[in-house]
């Protein structure tokens, strides 16, 4: 794959220090140490933003609510009013 984008980033020199070292215990260099921590904490986050997690009795309660028809007066109320047309 040809690598053509940069990302540029500044850290302290503590951070550097770390960062090349895991780099250099993990045997790669810190460019590609750098990627592979970064993409993998990335794909967490966008997995977390897809998916909705809740208790299981609440998803129940969701999903019986889903099966109730609700009355919905507003809408009723909305509706009866004047539309400013007619349709033909």
């Amino acid at each position: 794959m040809i690598k053509e984008a940069r990302l540029e980033v500044r850290l302290d020199q503590k951070a550097k220090a770390r960062v090349e070292r895991a780099a250099e215990l993990s045997k790669q260099s810190t460019s590609s140490f750098v990627v592979e921590a970064a993409t993998e904490a990335a794909d967490k986050v966008l997995a977390r933003a897809d998916v909705t997690i809740m208790p299981a009795e609440q998803f129940d309660e969701l999903m019986a609510a889903l099966d109730t028809a609700d009355e919905a007066p507003n809408l009723a109320k909305l509706n009866s009013g004047y539309r400013g047309y007619v349709r033909k």
